[in-house]
Protein backbone atom coordinates (compact mmCIF):
# COMPACT_ATOMS: atom_id res chain seq x y z
CA UNK A 1 0.00 0.00 0.00
CA UNK A 2 3.17 2.27 0.21
CA UNK A 3 3.64 2.42 -2.84
CA UNK A 4 0.55 3.98 -3.91
CA UNK A 5 0.87 7.53 -3.69
CA UNK A 6 4.02 7.24 -5.88
CA UNK A 7 2.40 4.80 -8.40
CA UNK A 8 -0.58 7.22 -8.34
CA UNK A 9 1.11 10.37 -8.98
CA UNK A 10 2.96 8.49 -12.22
CA UNK A 11 -0.75 7.62 -13.66
CA UNK A 12 -2.02 10.83 -13.41
CA UNK A 13 1.09 12.73 -14.92
CA UNK A 14 0.65 10.06 -18.02
CA UNK A 15 -2.67 10.69 -18.28
CA UNK A 16 -2.58 14.32 -18.17
CA UNK A 17 0.05 14.41 -21.19
CA UNK A 18 -1.95 12.21 -23.24
CA UNK A 19 -3.17 14.08 -26.88
CA UNK A 20 -6.73 12.48 -26.14
CA UNK A 21 -7.08 13.39 -22.60
CA UNK A 22 -5.86 17.29 -23.86
CA UNK A 23 -8.67 16.52 -26.76
CA UNK A 24 -11.04 15.56 -24.10
CA UNK A 25 -10.31 18.53 -21.79
CA UNK A 26 -10.43 21.15 -24.92
CA UNK A 27 -13.77 19.82 -25.60
CA UNK A 28 -15.58 20.10 -22.78
CA UNK A 29 -14.08 23.54 -22.27
CA UNK A 30 -15.87 24.66 -25.50
CA UNK A 31 -18.99 22.98 -25.35
CA UNK A 32 -20.08 24.72 -21.58
CA UNK A 33 -23.52 26.13 -23.16
CA UNK A 34 -24.51 22.51 -24.52
CA UNK A 35 -23.67 21.06 -21.74
CA UNK A 36 -25.90 23.82 -19.75
CA UNK A 37 -28.42 23.14 -22.36
CA UNK A 38 -28.51 19.20 -21.53
CA UNK A 39 -29.01 20.36 -17.86
CA UNK A 40 -31.35 23.13 -18.58
CA UNK A 41 -33.61 20.14 -21.14
CA UNK A 42 -33.24 17.62 -17.94
CA UNK A 43 -34.08 19.47 -15.28
CA UNK A 44 -37.30 20.75 -17.55
CA UNK A 45 -38.57 17.10 -17.27
CA UNK A 46 -40.18 16.39 -13.52
CA UNK A 47 -38.66 13.22 -12.03
CA UNK A 48 -39.97 12.92 -8.41
CA UNK A 49 -39.39 9.43 -6.65
CA UNK A 50 -41.23 6.43 -8.00
CA UNK A 51 -42.20 8.91 -10.83
CA UNK A 52 -38.74 8.98 -13.15
CA UNK A 53 -39.57 7.41 -15.99
CA UNK A 54 -39.96 10.71 -18.75
CA UNK A 55 -36.94 11.92 -17.68
CA UNK A 56 -35.37 8.33 -17.91
CA UNK A 57 -36.38 7.93 -21.77
CA UNK A 58 -34.94 11.23 -22.51
CA UNK A 59 -30.84 10.73 -21.10
CA UNK A 60 -31.52 7.30 -22.72
CA UNK A 61 -32.01 9.35 -26.36
CA UNK A 62 -29.02 11.18 -25.26
CA UNK A 63 -26.92 8.32 -24.31
CA UNK A 64 -27.64 6.70 -27.82
CA UNK A 65 -26.57 10.31 -29.31
CA UNK A 66 -23.39 9.72 -27.77
CA UNK A 67 -22.87 6.55 -29.16
CA UNK A 68 -22.69 4.40 -25.87
CA UNK A 69 -23.55 0.66 -26.09
CA UNK A 70 -26.13 -1.31 -24.28
CA UNK A 71 -28.40 1.87 -23.22
CA UNK A 72 -31.38 0.24 -21.66
CA UNK A 73 -34.10 1.00 -18.59
CA UNK A 74 -33.68 -1.66 -16.13
CA UNK A 75 -36.28 -3.28 -13.90
CA UNK A 76 -36.01 -0.77 -11.14
CA UNK A 77 -36.14 2.70 -13.47
CA UNK A 78 -32.16 3.06 -13.97
CA UNK A 79 -30.80 4.64 -17.11
CA UNK A 80 -27.67 2.07 -18.16
CA UNK A 81 -25.40 2.98 -21.06
CA UNK A 82 -21.43 1.73 -21.33
CA UNK A 83 -18.54 2.55 -23.17
CA UNK A 84 -16.69 -0.49 -24.12
CA UNK A 85 -13.25 -0.33 -22.68
CA UNK A 86 -9.79 -2.19 -24.23
CA UNK A 87 -9.40 -4.85 -21.46
CA UNK A 88 -12.07 -7.65 -20.36
CA UNK A 89 -12.30 -8.06 -16.20
CA UNK A 90 -14.07 -5.25 -13.83
CA UNK A 91 -16.06 -2.38 -14.88
CA UNK A 92 -16.04 1.44 -13.74
CA UNK A 93 -19.32 2.89 -12.63
CA UNK A 94 -20.07 6.92 -13.35
CA UNK A 95 -23.38 7.12 -11.64
CA UNK A 96 -25.73 10.21 -10.97
CA UNK A 97 -29.28 10.07 -9.60
CA UNK A 98 -31.90 11.01 -11.91
CA UNK A 99 -34.80 11.70 -9.59
CA UNK A 100 -35.42 14.96 -7.61
CA UNK A 101 -36.90 15.45 -3.86
CA UNK A 102 -40.11 17.18 -5.53
CA UNK A 103 -43.25 16.00 -5.44
CA UNK A 104 -45.41 15.28 -9.14
CA UNK A 105 -47.29 18.42 -8.59
CA UNK A 106 -44.35 20.68 -8.12
CA UNK A 107 -44.17 23.44 -11.23
CA UNK A 108 -41.01 22.71 -12.97
CA UNK A 109 -40.26 26.10 -15.13
CA UNK A 110 -36.29 26.40 -15.61
CA UNK A 111 -34.86 29.89 -15.81
CA UNK A 112 -31.42 30.24 -17.57
CA UNK A 113 -29.72 33.63 -17.72
CA UNK A 114 -26.09 33.43 -18.39
CA UNK A 115 -24.57 30.44 -16.67
CA UNK A 116 -26.87 30.65 -14.26
CA UNK A 117 -30.23 27.85 -13.77
CA UNK A 118 -32.70 28.30 -11.66
CA UNK A 119 -35.24 25.38 -10.90
CA UNK A 120 -36.01 23.00 -8.47
CA UNK A 121 -33.69 20.19 -8.81
CA UNK A 122 -31.16 22.65 -11.18
CA UNK A 123 -28.46 21.30 -8.94
CA UNK A 124 -29.96 18.58 -6.91
CA UNK A 125 -29.11 16.67 -9.27
CA UNK A 126 -29.54 18.12 -12.46
CA UNK A 127 -25.59 18.99 -12.02
CA UNK A 128 -24.24 15.75 -11.83
CA UNK A 129 -26.56 14.10 -14.65
CA UNK A 130 -25.03 16.61 -16.73
CA UNK A 131 -21.24 16.28 -15.64
CA UNK A 132 -21.90 12.20 -16.31
CA UNK A 133 -23.26 13.48 -20.25
CA UNK A 134 -20.25 15.74 -20.57
CA UNK A 135 -17.90 12.97 -19.88
CA UNK A 136 -19.74 10.58 -21.81
CA UNK A 137 -19.50 13.15 -24.68
CA UNK A 138 -15.77 14.45 -24.29
CA UNK A 139 -14.48 10.39 -24.02
CA UNK A 140 -16.33 10.36 -27.76
CA UNK A 141 -14.88 12.98 -29.26
CA UNK A 142 -11.36 12.94 -28.23
CA UNK A 143 -11.47 8.90 -28.92
CA UNK A 144 -10.46 7.80 -25.72
CA UNK A 145 -10.82 3.62 -25.01
CA UNK A 146 -10.35 3.07 -21.06
CA UNK A 147 -8.65 0.03 -20.13
CA UNK A 148 -11.86 -1.09 -18.45
CA UNK A 149 -15.42 -0.86 -19.31
CA UNK A 150 -17.34 2.57 -18.11
CA UNK A 151 -20.95 1.73 -17.44
CA UNK A 152 -22.39 5.24 -17.43
CA UNK A 153 -25.78 5.19 -14.71
CA UNK A 154 -28.28 7.43 -14.30
CA UNK A 155 -30.01 5.92 -11.22
CA UNK A 156 -33.65 6.16 -9.61
CA UNK A 157 -34.38 6.21 -5.58
CA UNK A 158 -31.75 8.45 -4.19
CA UNK A 159 -34.14 11.14 -2.46
CA UNK A 160 -36.99 11.29 -0.18
CA UNK A 161 -38.48 7.57 0.78
CA UNK A 162 -36.61 6.13 -2.81
CA UNK A 163 -34.45 4.02 0.14
CA UNK A 164 -31.13 4.09 -2.41
CA UNK A 165 -33.28 1.54 -4.58
CA UNK A 166 -31.98 2.12 -7.72
CA UNK A 167 -28.26 1.66 -6.60
CA UNK A 168 -29.73 -1.54 -4.43
CA UNK A 169 -30.76 -3.14 -7.66
CA UNK A 170 -26.99 -2.27 -9.45
CA UNK A 171 -25.63 -3.82 -6.80
CA UNK A 172 -27.76 -7.28 -6.81
CA UNK A 173 -26.53 -8.17 -9.75
CA UNK A 174 -22.99 -6.45 -10.47
CA UNK A 175 -21.39 -6.40 -6.85
CA UNK A 176 -18.84 -8.30 -7.96
CA UNK A 177 -18.03 -6.69 -11.24
CA UNK A 178 -17.43 -3.29 -10.21
CA UNK A 179 -13.86 -2.07 -9.34
CA UNK A 180 -14.65 1.28 -8.47
CA UNK A 181 -17.10 3.90 -8.43
CA UNK A 182 -17.81 7.49 -8.70
CA UNK A 183 -20.64 8.87 -7.92
CA UNK A 184 -21.71 12.58 -9.02
CA UNK A 185 -24.20 14.61 -7.08
CA UNK A 186 -24.23 18.25 -6.82
CA UNK A 187 -22.01 21.19 -6.97
CA UNK A 188 -18.40 21.89 -5.79
CA UNK A 189 -15.18 20.63 -7.18
CA UNK A 190 -12.92 20.38 -4.00
CA UNK A 191 -14.87 18.19 -1.30
CA UNK A 192 -15.53 14.37 -1.46
CA UNK A 193 -17.57 11.95 0.48
CA UNK A 194 -15.41 8.93 1.43
CA UNK A 195 -17.68 8.06 4.66
CA UNK A 196 -21.26 6.63 4.20
CA UNK A 197 -23.58 8.33 6.95
CA UNK A 198 -25.80 5.44 7.90
CA UNK A 199 -29.91 6.53 8.58
CA UNK A 200 -33.07 5.16 9.09
CA UNK A 201 -36.36 6.23 8.70
CA UNK A 202 -39.21 4.77 10.56
CA UNK A 203 -42.95 5.94 10.10
CA UNK A 204 -45.28 5.92 13.60
CA UNK A 205 -48.76 5.24 13.63
CA UNK A 206 -51.46 5.23 16.47
CA UNK A 207 -54.69 4.60 15.64
CA UNK A 208 -58.27 4.88 18.08
CA UNK A 209 -61.90 4.94 18.01
CA UNK A 210 -62.04 8.78 17.72
CA UNK A 211 -65.39 10.36 18.60
CA UNK A 212 -66.41 13.67 19.44
CA UNK A 213 -64.45 15.51 21.33
CA UNK A 214 -66.91 16.62 23.83
CA UNK A 215 -69.37 13.23 24.21
CA UNK A 216 -66.38 10.65 23.72
CA UNK A 217 -64.12 12.36 26.21
CA UNK A 218 -61.60 10.31 27.68
CA UNK A 219 -61.21 8.08 24.72
CA UNK A 220 -57.39 7.34 23.74
CA UNK A 221 -56.02 10.65 21.82
CA UNK A 222 -53.83 9.25 19.12
CA UNK A 223 -51.99 12.73 18.43
CA UNK A 224 -51.87 13.17 22.16
CA UNK A 225 -50.10 9.61 22.63
CA UNK A 226 -48.03 10.32 19.70
CA UNK A 227 -47.07 14.11 20.80
CA UNK A 228 -46.04 11.94 24.09
CA UNK A 229 -43.93 9.40 22.58
CA UNK A 230 -41.69 11.97 20.38
CA UNK A 231 -40.98 14.26 23.53
CA UNK A 232 -40.15 11.19 25.13
CA UNK A 233 -38.02 10.27 22.40
CA UNK A 234 -36.29 13.33 22.09
CA UNK A 235 -34.93 12.93 25.59
CA UNK A 236 -33.01 10.18 24.32
CA UNK A 237 -29.13 10.75 25.25
CA UNK A 238 -27.09 11.03 21.77
CA UNK A 239 -23.30 10.74 22.37
CA UNK A 240 -20.92 13.30 20.51
CA UNK A 241 -18.61 10.80 19.28
CA UNK A 242 -20.09 8.83 16.78
CA UNK A 243 -22.18 11.81 15.32
CA UNK A 244 -25.73 10.82 15.86
CA UNK A 245 -28.58 12.08 15.31
CA UNK A 246 -32.61 11.97 15.15
CA UNK A 247 -35.47 14.27 13.07
CA UNK A 248 -39.22 13.99 13.43
CA UNK A 249 -39.79 15.41 9.95
CA UNK A 250 -43.24 15.14 9.44
CA UNK A 251 -46.45 15.03 11.61
CA UNK A 252 -49.88 14.16 10.65
CA UNK A 253 -53.33 13.44 12.09
CA UNK A 254 -57.01 14.00 12.88
CA UNK A 255 -60.03 15.49 10.88
CA UNK A 256 -61.63 18.65 12.57
CA UNK A 257 -61.00 20.27 15.67
CA UNK A 258 -63.95 19.31 17.72
CA UNK A 259 -63.48 15.28 16.61
CA UNK A 260 -60.83 13.10 18.65
CA UNK A 261 -58.70 11.92 15.98
CA UNK A 262 -58.73 8.37 14.48
CA UNK A 263 -55.31 8.20 13.62
CA UNK A 264 -52.08 10.47 13.60
CA UNK A 265 -48.60 9.34 11.94
CA UNK A 266 -45.06 10.69 11.84
CA UNK A 267 -41.82 10.16 10.53
CA UNK A 268 -38.11 9.90 12.14
CA UNK A 269 -35.21 10.34 10.39
CA UNK A 270 -32.03 8.77 12.68
CA UNK A 271 -28.23 9.74 11.25
CA UNK A 272 -25.16 8.31 12.66
CA UNK A 273 -21.69 6.61 11.49
CA UNK A 274 -22.19 4.07 13.20
CA UNK A 275 -24.82 0.86 13.00
CA UNK A 276 -24.40 0.59 16.55
CA UNK A 277 -26.32 3.99 17.65
CA UNK A 278 -29.32 3.40 14.97
CA UNK A 279 -30.19 0.23 16.30
CA UNK A 280 -30.28 1.43 19.95
CA UNK A 281 -32.32 4.24 18.90
CA UNK A 282 -34.40 1.79 17.29
CA UNK A 283 -35.18 0.09 20.61
CA UNK A 284 -35.82 3.36 22.20
CA UNK A 285 -38.47 4.13 19.18
CA UNK A 286 -40.11 1.41 19.97
CA UNK A 287 -40.35 1.83 23.68
CA UNK A 288 -41.16 5.79 23.42
CA UNK A 289 -44.59 4.64 21.74
CA UNK A 290 -45.16 1.73 24.02
CA UNK A 291 -45.10 3.77 26.76
CA UNK A 292 -47.20 6.47 25.66
CA UNK A 293 -50.06 3.98 24.54
CA UNK A 294 -49.52 2.37 27.69
CA UNK A 295 -49.62 5.51 29.89
CA UNK A 296 -52.98 6.49 27.58
CA UNK A 297 -54.47 3.38 28.99
CA UNK A 298 -54.65 4.02 32.29
CA UNK A 299 -53.94 0.53 33.79
CA UNK A 300 -56.32 -0.68 30.77
CA UNK A 301 -55.61 -2.83 27.96
CA UNK A 302 -54.54 -0.91 24.81
CA UNK A 303 -56.26 -3.07 22.31
CA UNK A 304 -59.74 -3.08 24.97
CA UNK A 305 -59.64 0.59 24.19
CA UNK A 306 -59.23 0.21 20.75
CA UNK A 307 -55.98 1.47 20.80
CA UNK A 308 -53.57 0.37 18.11
CA UNK A 309 -49.99 1.87 16.39
CA UNK A 310 -47.07 0.77 14.54
CA UNK A 311 -43.78 0.98 14.25
CA UNK A 312 -42.70 1.02 9.99
CA UNK A 313 -39.16 1.26 8.65
CA UNK A 314 -39.68 2.53 5.73
CA UNK A 315 -35.72 3.54 4.56
CA UNK A 316 -32.44 2.01 5.38
CA UNK A 317 -29.14 3.29 4.01
CA UNK A 318 -25.95 1.42 5.42
CA UNK A 319 -22.99 2.98 6.85
CA UNK A 320 -19.57 2.31 5.08
CA UNK A 321 -16.03 4.48 4.51
CA UNK A 322 -13.66 4.10 2.35
CA UNK A 323 -10.07 2.54 3.60
CA UNK A 324 -7.94 5.49 4.48
CA UNK A 325 -5.36 3.49 2.36
CA UNK A 326 -7.49 2.54 -0.77
CA UNK A 327 -6.02 3.04 -3.93
CA UNK A 328 -9.25 4.86 -5.59
CA UNK A 329 -8.91 7.19 -2.33
CA UNK A 330 -4.48 8.07 -3.47
CA UNK A 331 -5.57 8.16 -7.00
CA UNK A 332 -8.26 10.96 -6.04
CA UNK A 333 -5.55 12.88 -4.11
CA UNK A 334 -3.17 12.36 -7.22
CA UNK A 335 -5.63 14.03 -9.33
CA UNK A 336 -6.30 16.96 -7.18
CA UNK A 337 -2.45 17.37 -6.51
CA UNK A 338 -2.48 18.24 -10.19
CA UNK A 339 -5.41 20.05 -10.75
CA UNK A 340 -4.19 22.62 -7.48
CA UNK A 341 -7.84 21.20 -5.08
CA UNK A 342 -7.21 20.89 -1.78
CA UNK A 343 -8.82 17.61 -0.95
CA UNK A 344 -11.90 17.87 1.68
CA UNK A 345 -13.07 14.57 2.71
CA UNK A 346 -16.57 14.35 3.98
CA UNK A 347 -19.35 12.15 5.64
CA UNK A 348 -22.76 12.18 3.81
CA UNK A 349 -25.62 9.76 2.95
CA UNK A 350 -25.28 9.19 -1.06
CA UNK A 351 -25.14 7.20 -3.62
CA UNK A 352 -22.04 5.65 -2.62
CA UNK A 353 -23.76 4.41 0.65
CA UNK A 354 -24.14 1.02 -0.83
CA UNK A 355 -21.03 0.31 -2.48
CA UNK A 356 -19.35 1.59 0.67
CA UNK A 357 -21.33 -0.88 2.58
CA UNK A 358 -20.49 -3.27 0.17
CA UNK A 359 -16.74 -3.04 0.54
CA UNK A 360 -16.80 -1.81 -3.36
CA UNK A 361 -14.38 1.45 -3.60
CA UNK A 362 -16.48 4.44 -3.96
CA UNK A 363 -16.45 7.76 -3.60
CA UNK A 364 -18.94 10.98 -4.52
CA UNK A 365 -17.81 14.23 -6.10
CA UNK A 366 -19.44 17.11 -6.79
CA UNK A 367 -20.21 18.13 -10.27
CA UNK A 368 -18.36 21.55 -10.11
CA UNK A 369 -20.02 25.30 -10.93
CA UNK A 370 -21.67 26.64 -7.34
CA UNK A 371 -25.49 26.30 -6.30
CA UNK A 372 -27.99 27.56 -3.48
CA UNK A 373 -31.33 26.68 -2.18
CA UNK A 374 -30.69 23.31 -2.68
CA UNK A 375 -34.12 21.22 -2.07
CA UNK A 376 -36.11 24.23 -1.97
CA UNK A 377 -38.23 25.62 -5.40
CA UNK A 378 -35.89 28.45 -5.26
CA UNK A 379 -32.92 26.05 -5.84
CA UNK A 380 -30.58 27.45 -8.63
CA UNK A 381 -27.51 26.41 -10.08
CA UNK A 382 -23.92 28.43 -11.67
CA UNK A 383 -21.98 26.89 -14.12
CA UNK A 384 -19.22 28.86 -13.87
CA UNK A 385 -15.98 26.81 -12.62
CA UNK A 386 -17.52 23.63 -13.70
CA UNK A 387 -14.39 22.65 -15.88
CA UNK A 388 -12.06 22.06 -13.63
CA UNK A 389 -14.68 19.26 -11.50
CA UNK A 390 -15.18 17.78 -15.07
CA UNK A 391 -11.18 17.41 -15.25
CA UNK A 392 -10.96 15.90 -11.85
CA UNK A 393 -14.09 13.78 -13.02
CA UNK A 394 -12.75 12.39 -16.40
CA UNK A 395 -9.01 11.75 -14.55
CA UNK A 396 -10.40 10.43 -12.09
CA UNK A 397 -12.44 7.92 -13.84
CA UNK A 398 -9.83 7.03 -16.52
CA UNK A 399 -6.95 6.11 -13.44
CA UNK A 400 -9.72 3.93 -11.78
CA UNK A 401 -9.75 1.65 -14.98
CA UNK A 402 -6.05 1.57 -14.86
CA UNK A 403 -5.54 4.06 -17.49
Amino acid sequence: MAGYPSEASASIARLAADRRVHQAFQWMHLQEPRILEWQTQLVGIPAPPFGEGPRAEWLCARLRELELQDVCIDSAGNVLATRRGAGQGKQVLLSAHIDTIFPAATPVAPALRGSRLAAPGACDNGAGVAAMMAVAAAMRHAGIAAARDIVFAGNVGEEGEGDLRGMRRLYGERADRVEAHVVLDGAGDASAVTQALGSQRWRVTVRGPGGHAWTDAGRPNPIAILSRAIHRFSGVTLPDAPRTTVNVGTIAGGTAINAIPESAAASFDLRSTEREQLIRLEVELHRAVEDAALAAAQGQRPETMGLRWSVEKIGDRPAGRLAADAKLLELLRAVDRHLGIRTELRVASTDANIPLSLGVPAVSLGAGGTAGGIHTHAEWYDARGRESALKRILLLVLAACGA
